[in-house]
């Protein structure tokens, strides 16, 4: 495959450009897509507390209840659009941070409903975005972050962290009894990532400690005997299971194989933990990072014929779920602006380049907002997750090329 710096490279021999991440231009277009997007979210707030799914013009989806992680993502979304000065955004915020501490909470056994008004396990995934959440609006001085992350952190510290393994468990009954026989790298990063927030919202050391922990075992363990090939599911005692839903390769959230999008995702957590200040960082974090994204781009990349990422690969990289989805794009996005940032290699800055003209070709439409999937012809799929996205990836493909 084509180097995608190396056109890059021999017109910056001739004459020099500054990083996309520098021209004026492409920040604002980011912050005008950005606005984009929360605008096109605003129709889904439920006057009963939470947040629709959007169907291709943006109205709710009938028939499909509010999630904890979706609104806990707005939250997350919405509280870095106040911070951009972002019109709706405080809205959104308001209305997530509402629901959160009023339609999704437990009063009776603690923590949150994954679905209000049926009975669900308590998922770590859910609790861990409940974090994201509050740390965020807490760092936009929200009135309810400050009771919220106290919650979460209760919550963290008696039911979903195991101090044995220094990881997080995986999912509850209701009344947080039967503790599932399973353990997620998916929840984890999501652990990570909150914990970062967490973190830096409080200045409390202990979450970037946990986080690296967390990144230890999973990456600088699992991930790197693997090549950089990331396994997502493993047993109690975390031993990979390596044929995971085998049957199930397009599962929204434990497909079979390995998921180059939550590689991607990963490498920018490791990337902010080695710029964390409340921690010492070891070596390994950028050369993870490094090794990730280089699997996950320059290995994944069309690696079935047609442009894009594929969802899914089996262990020998071999394409598994062929549909193409946003948020790896968005992901790889984010990745590549933290590496570009970090190491000044010009390979980044391609690749930077081509996933932004990828997405603005096939994901973003003419009203700014994204699809979430394409079909074999590269149109609008709905194989994995009918209607629109969720904010949460483009939030960050739009906005953390503004930030590093």
């Amino acid at each position: 495959m084509t180097d995608p710096a190396a056109s890059t490279a021999d017109a910056a021999a001739v004459s020099p450009a500054p990083s996309w991440l520098d021209t004026p231009g492409h920040r604002e277009w980011l912050r005008s897509r950005f606005a984009d997007v929360l605008t096109f979210a605003l129709p889904s707030i439920l006057p009963g507390g939470g947040f629709a799914y959007q169907d291709a013009d943006g109205s709710p989806m009938p028939g499909r209840p509010p999630q904890l992680f979706l609104t806990a993502r707005m939250a997350y979304a919405s509280s870095i659009g106040v911070r951009h000065g972002i019109p709706g955004s405080g809205e959104l915020l308001d209305h997530a941070m509402e629901s959160l501490v009023g339609l999704h909470a437990d009063t009776e056994h603690g923590g949150w409903f994954t679905q209000p008004g049926t009975v669900t396990r308590k998922a770590t995934y859910d609790h861990v975005h409940v974090g994201l959440a509050s740390a965020n609006a807490l760092m936009v001085g929200h009135p309810l972050a400050v009771g919220l992350l106290e919650q979460v952190i209760e919550v963290i510290d008696t039911r979903l962290w195991d101090e044995s393994t220094q990881t997080l468990l995986e999912s509850f009954a209701p009344d947080w009894s039967d503790c599932e026989d399973y353990r997620g790298a998916n929840a984890n990063m999501h652990g990570l990532e909150a914990f970062l927030a967490m973190g830096t919202a409080t200045g409390d050391a202990v979450w970037h400690r946990r986080g690296l922990a967390i990144a230890d075992r999973l990456i600088n363990v699992a991930a790197r005997e693997q090549d950089w090939l990331l396994p997502e599911h493993f047993t109690a005692d975390w031993q990979v299971l390596p044929d995971y839903n085998i049957d199930e390769p397009n599962h929204p959230f434990r497909p079979y194989g390995a998921t180059f999008g939550h590689s991607l995702e990963w490498a920018r957590f490791l990337l902010q933990l080695d710029e964390s200040p409340l921690v010492e960082s070891p070596s390994w974090l950028v050369e993870a990072a490094d090794g990730l994204t280089r699997r996950a781009l320059d290995g994944g990349w069309e690696v079935d014929g047609r442009p894009g990422l594929v969802y899914t690969v089996d262990w020998d990289g071999d394409a598994v779920a062929d549909v193409r989805l946003h948020w790896p794009v968005c992901e790889g996005i984010q990745a590549a602006a933290y590496l570009l940032r970090r190491t000044g290699d010009q390979h980044w800055e391609g690749w930077y380049r081509r996933l932004w003209d990828h997405a603005a070709r096939y994901f973003i439409d003419e009203n700014g907002a994204w699809r979430n999937e394409l079909d074999e012809n590269m149109h609008q799929g709905t194989q994995v997750w009918p209607g629109r996205p969720d904010v949460y990836h483009c939030t960050g493909a739009l906005t953390t090329p503004l930030a590093v």
